[in-house]
């Protein structure tokens, strides 16, 4: 009988190493180091041989014979989740959907699949829940699943035999924590049966060419459960976000080897499923009648178009020792360091403020493009001036007090016009070149000079 070798893996980033060790050396990390038992080469060539892709010797090509032909793409009929994915599905792909639980993964593909079979052979194979389970929802959400084919497993073996039976041109897999393959001893859902059973269906996909879908569980920290090397494997990468106490779901594209990376589509929970969201800047900008001291309106740029959305913040004494700073979708330590360029090139002390900042609507954004927005709500608050309903602002702020251009400024312009904003107050980088249709556009230099023209 021969040995089962193993191996030693990092669950953060994938690196393997002979024996265990307490702290990666790739990523610095602690206890994430873990054994995992390899299948025999005998195993995988038999086990690849089974799925009729064993022995198809790879042809090799120079660089410059090779076929620049873009890859035919088909719709998944629903508009915002192509934009996620670059334009559309492509054949032979891997996606990853992750999400928190009820965040509606389940649900978004169910009338993905529904409508694609109407087209295509289409298979969906649920691990986590029973056939009776899937159709009672896809009756609730009154979808049309007459052409649907369904499975219920989680061996891996069983899985690639009937997909070769089948031969589908669409496959979800829900989800990929629950697969298992019989050739290692470990459990569902650790390192090597993820790493495993995500290895051999991105390979059946890229060898038949089917769209492949894998549902992944998500840690608390918002992170895909697994090894990280799962992220590496596939070609795209999404996360569905969203809470319970809001309708709203935002889709975001983490990897994307066929599009663009952050991309968002918005979609609203209704009772037949998610419905896409063809204005997401209306829903984010429902403010109210009265205008109120500490808000904005701002426009982040999130994949391939323009988003307003509304900031809010509020200042208050602090009733402790140490002023509290807490920023809701946005970057904590950045809102601390604009508070120091607001004191040092502003003028404004918050060092005994309590400092409250929040994107509305439960957007998040990595953007720097929010800090005049930030700043000027601060400033109202603090000193219960009212900012204009019908002003935008964006903008880097530097160090030094200067303001600096953000990347598209003039679609950000534009979009803000068509929503009936007239003034605007934009860097001096980013000032249009023509004059707006029914817009003022104020370009600034410095933090100064934007408070004087604002206050």
């Amino acid at each position: 009988m021969p040995k089962s070798k193993t191996a030693y893996v990092c669950t953060e980033c994938g690196a393997d190493f002979s024996k265990w060790q307490g702290q990666c050396p790739e990523c610095g990390e602690w206890n994430t180091v873990q054994e995992i038992k390899l299948s025999s080469a005998k195993t995988s060539r038999s086990s690849a041989k089974s799925v009729g892709y064993a022995g198809a010797a790879a042809e090799i090509k120079s660089l410059s014979a090779i076929d620049l032909k873009e890859q035919p793409r088909f719709s998944s009929g629903i508009g915002e989740f192509d934009r996620v994915l670059g334009g559309g599905l492509v054949p032979g792909s891997a996606i990853l959907v992750g999400g928190h639980p009820g965040a509606g993964k389940s649900t978004l593909l169910l009338q993905t699949m529904c409508y694609l079979a109407n087209h295509l052979p289409a298979l969906y194979i649920t691990g986590e829940e029973s056939l009776q389970q899937v159709a009672m929802r896809a009756k609730r959400l009154e979808l049309q699943a007459d052409d649907l084919k369904m499975f219920s497993e989680t061996s891996i073996e069983s899985i690639e035999a009937t997909v070769q039976s089948v031969q589908p041109k669409v496959l979800v897999v829900d989800s990929i924590q629950v697969m298992f393959s019989e050739s290692l001893d470990s459990a569902p859902g650790s390192v090597s049966q993820v790493r495993e059973c995500a290895a051999r269906l991105t390979r059946l996909a890229k060898q038949t060419g089917m769209v492949l879908f894998l549902v992944g569980h998500v840690t608390k920290e918002g992170a895909i459960a697994g090894p990280k090397v799962l992220e590496h494997m596939i070609d795209c990468s999404i996360m569905l976000e969203g809470s319970s106490d809001t309708r709203y779901r935002t889709l975001r594209g983490i990897k994307n080897r066929f599009g663009a990376v952050n991309e968002l589509g918005v979609f609203a929970m209704q009772e037949k499923g998610l419905a896409e969201v063809k204005n997401p800047s209306a829903i984010f900008l429902n403010r109210g009648e009265e205008a109120s001291p500490g808000s904005a309106v701002t426009v982040l740029w999130e994949g391939t178009r323009p988003l307003l959305v509304e900031l809010q913040a509020l200042v208050d004494e602090s009733q402790g020792s140490y002023p509290k700073r807490v920023a809701l979708g946005l970057d904590q330590n950045r809102v601390s360091m604009l508070l120091a360029v607001l004191h040092r090139h502003g003028g404004l002390h918050c060092g005994d403020q309590d400092v409250f900042v929040s994107l509305v609507g439960g957007v998040k954004t990595s953007e720097t493009s929010t800090d005049l927005a930030s700043l000027a709500s601060i400033v109202s608050s603090f000193r219960g001036v009212n900012l204009a309903r019908d002003v935008i602002m964006f903008g880097e702020v530097g160090l030094s007090g200067e303001v600096r251009p953000v990347a598209s400024g003039q679609e950000r312009i534009h979009e803000a016009a068509k929503h009936g904003f007239k003034l605007a107050y934009v860097p001096w980088g980013n000032r249009p070149r023509e004059d707006v249709p029914g817009m003022k556009v104020v370009p600034v230099k410095t933090l100064d000079e934007f408070l004087k023209n604002v206050f």
